[in-house]
């Protein structure tokens, strides 16, 4: 008899290829993404259609009880899984229908989810394939990555200066752990969410009255100052690693 072949090492392992079945979570978004528009849904996410609707969804929350709060929460994750725009206002929103608080915590869970939701699929479906394929510089910038992975992570979020569901997708593809993902998501997303909601109530007066509330009342030089301060906060571990590491290769 012959020996039997052994199995091939899995440090030569095929990489793992492109496949419908690897994809059907991410077309899953990406068709909700374009149904979106298609409906016109993006026509009632606006502070003037929360502000005409003002009083039958204050009537809503107060029929539904504590099931208010959580049907708003997945519908909040399901705009930041389809990467719709709308964050913002639904924020605004949610806090002048549950007040500042609850509405952060709400916001923050839901978004947090949302953006993991976005950011597995693409993995499953993108992700590993690109990374498989993309050869020692995607691998050099993904090793750099990952060293600051999470002050990186939580700058981008604390100041949105890159498109929300954008720097969910860039994770996906540069191997940031799951567990950095969702820790930096959901602590760089919540002073901006706290401080969106603490407006949004204040401003819940006003839409009662029937007043016109518009972003510019929300989006003020001061809340994008303190805002930037947060940023270079978050920051400021990279830049002293980086600082360090040059002054141990300079003595």
């Amino acid at each position: 008899m012959t020996d039997p072949v052994p199995p091939p090492r899995a440090d030569h392992a095929a990489p793992p290829r492109f496949s419908f079945g690897r994809m059907i979570p991410l077309g899953v978004l990406a068709l909700g993404f374009v149904l979106f528009f298609v409906l016109g849904l993006d026509r009632h996410v606006s502070l003037e259609s929360f502000r005409v609707h003002f009083v039958q969804l204050k009537d809503w929350v107060a029929m539904k009880g504590w099931l208010a709060p959580l049907l708003f929460g997945l519908f909040y994750a399901l705009i930041v899984a389809f990467s719709v725009p709308g964050g913002l206002v639904t924020t605004l929103a949610g806090a002048m229908l549950f007040g500042w608080a609850l509405n952060a915590a709400v916001v923050v869970a839901a978004a947090t989810m949302g953006a993991t939701a976005l950011f597995l699929a693409a993995r499953l479906g993108l992700g590993e394939p690109l990374r498989a394929r993309a050869g020692p510089r995607l691998a050099k910038m993904e090793a750099g990555f990952n060293r600051d992975a999470f002050s990186y992570l939580l700058a981008l979020r604390l100041v949105p200066l890159f498109p929300f569901w954008l720097v969910n997708l860039a994770p996906a593809f540069l191997g940031v752990r799951l567990s950095t993902y969702v820790l930096a998501t959901a602590i760089g997303i919540a002073p901006a969410t706290v401080i969106f909601s603490i407006i949004g109530e204040s401003l819940g007066g006003l839409v009662a009255q029937g007043g016109h509330v518009s972003i510019e009342h929300v989006l003020t030089p001061r809340v994008a100052a303190a805002l930037g301060g947060l940023a270079v906060l978050a920051l400021l571990p990279v830049v002293y690693r980086r600082w360090r590491g040059g002054n141990g290769s300079g003595g």
